[in-house]
């Protein structure tokens, strides 16, 4: 019975998803693993080698090949690629949209490898650059050029299985993307287990080699299955890579300007005492708070994406779909963050504690994360809001946009660094503000562009939602204030884990209570799907949109 029972259910994950909360749900459950996996990573890092100015120069370091990455390939993928590839299958050319893949992977592969190729020889150069305060020594700056090198290699194989990722969730197969991308971070977290003992820090650098592997290998015979087999063609000038160019421009220069951003903030960090021991304070904060953005966030509006690119020409449709998604998303993600906000310190000493994790570390990483959660919303619902204009073929707005508001965290960060003396806490701050702000600017110029969303029910709705959230925040507040003081000595790790589990229990007991009473549609949604897990698929598949596209099934 049982091996039956399992093989019904690895039968379902890996049939195509067929509306976008059933996808979302599926891409949430490999993002848990993957999440999970990602903390892991970092918590292994700091039990090896602390909080210390060795993991800030790893984690400098990875960050120039990711910036690479992002800018070559995932630009293109992510803003292009799906809704180009679909439009292929929606039309019955299945065969022209494989051999269109197969080119743009040749393209992107050859680009990023001369690109790479460049970045290697001159990387002293280009790390020295964004080093403007010396906060990292001579050796430190020579051991980050090393790991570059390593990682890079990394970020070539892992271009493959990024494609292969695309290529399954064109096809509405979610589930083994989602595994693929966990067992990367598994690669690096049995680099640093195996490797650490022997070559220190350089584990985890080898670890992405392995990770990016293991990507593509799990991946595979899921490509296989869909009939695509690669055919080496390296020609620009093929309708759908020049149609993919043009839409990926503006998405290129967004992810060059959010990039360049994120690499100036390691220079505005060069001028604090201890940058790298400051980096990786900065760095586990924004990764616990960047955890329900890509749980939720990215979920929602990956699953909700071939959808809206579908809906496109129908107005009243697409608005439908991204109420819905945008909703939902909402409804999931606020808790999540007012529970990060109230209960910072217990998340990073359960989720990082180590003994080479100091107090004082562990305590700024909770200010940090502090000030971080409360844009958590907002950049999980940027996720959709860029989706939603994608699918409407306009890259050019999120960029401009994106533009501003990365200009104005680096004034507000620069200006708290250097006219305030602030830390890395005031960075943090900077660049909530700057969130929030860019997620108002672009629901509204979205709204115009589709001709105005429902306002009255758009403000009840949100009114409901974060009302019953502030509730939350209060019974999330008084207990946890009281028990650490009269019942629980939280020195003991148990004791911790009983009263953030309490704590938790009572605000989202009350949260989903509020919202049943204010009668939101989310929480009728979600109570009925708990109410009926045996039923869950019938639940799903009459909440939501379908997303099958006009295709065969394979």
């Amino acid at each position: 019975m049982a091996p039956e029972f399992i093989k019904k259910g690895l039968n379902l994950l890996l049939k195509r998803q067929t509306n976008i909360l059933s996808a979302a749900f599926v891409i949430m459950g490999t993002t848990i693993l993957s999440q999970l996996l990602g903390l892991l990573k970092k918590r292994l890092l700091v039990s090896f080698f602390g909080a210390s100015n060795i993991v800030g120069v790893y984690d400098v370091a990875t960050k120039f090949p990711d910036t690479l990455f992002q800018l070559v390939v995932a630009a293109a993928i992510s803003s292009a690629f799906i809704p180009v590839f679909t439009s292929f299958l929606a039309k019955g050319e299945e065969k022209e949209g494989h051999k269109m893949a197969s080119n743009l992977l040749s393209v992107g592969m050859v680009v990023f490898s001369a690109v790479s190729l460049i970045l290697v020889i001159f990387a002293p150069v280009v790390l020295r650059f964004f080093n403007p305060g010396a906060g990292f020594s001579a050796s430190e700056m020579q051991l980050m050029v090393n790991l570059l090198r390593i990682i890079i290699v990394g970020q070539l194989i892992f271009i493959i299985g990024i494609f292969f990722s695309a290529l399954l969730q064109s096809y509405n197969h979610f589930f083994i993307p989602g595994i693929a991308a966990a067992t990367f971070n598994l690669g690096i977290i049995v680099g640093i287990v195996v490797l650490a003992p022997f070559i220190g820090i350089y584990s985890a650098a080898y670890g992405i080699i392995i990770g990016a592997v293991f990507y593509i290998l799990v991946q595979l015979p899921l490509v296989r299955s869909i009939g695509f087999s690669y055919r080496p063609d390296f020609s620009f000038l093929t309708p759908g890579v020049i149609k993919i160019s043009k839409l990926m421009w503006p998405r290129t220069i967004s992810q060059a300007i959010f990039q360049l951003g994120s690499m100036l903030i390691i220079s505005l960090l060069s001028f604090l005492p201890d940058t790298g021991r400051n980096y990786v304070i900065f760095d586990l904060a924004q990764t616990l708070a960047f955890a329900p953005v890509a749980l939720i966030g990215q979920a929602i509006a990956q699953a909700a994406f071939p959808v809206l690119a579908r809906e496109k020409d129908t107005i009243a449709d697409f608005k439908a779909t991204f109420l819905t998604s945008f909703y939902q998303m909402l409804y999931l993600i606020l808790p999540i963050a007012t529970l990060m906000l109230i209960l910072r310190i217990p998340f990073v000493r359960l989720v990082f504690g180590a003994p080479k994790l100091d107090w004082e570390a562990t305590v700024l990483t909770g200010r940090t994360l502090a000030f971080f959660s409360i844009s958590i919303f907002a950049q999980g619902l940027i996720t959709l809001i860029y989706r939603a204009f994608y699918a409407l073929h306009d890259t050019k707005t999120p960029l401009i946009v994106g533009a501003i508001s990365t200009v104005g965290m680096l004034c507000l960060g620069g200006g708290f660094i250097f006219f305030l003396h602030g830390n890395i806490i005031a960075i943090a701050l900077a660049y909530s503000i700057a969130s929030i702000g860019n997620f108002l600017v672009l629901f509204f110029l979205l709204d115009r562009k589709v001709g105005g969303f429902d306002k009255k029910n758009l403000f009840v709705s949100l009114s409901k939602t974060f009302i019953s959230t502030g509730c939350m925040a209060v019974a999330l507040y008084v207990p946890i204030k009281l028990l650490d003081r009269i019942v629980f000595d939280t020195t003991h790790t148990v004791n911790l884990l009983v009263l953030t589990g309490i704590s938790s229990l009572i605000g989202l007991t009350l949260y989903l209570f509020l919202t049943w009473l204010f009668d939101v549609h989310e929480a009728q949604t979600f109570l009925l799907l708990f109410k009926n897990l045996g039923n869950w698929r019938e639940i799903l598949g009459k909440s939501n949109e379908p997303i099958s596209p006009a295709q065969p099934t394979h």
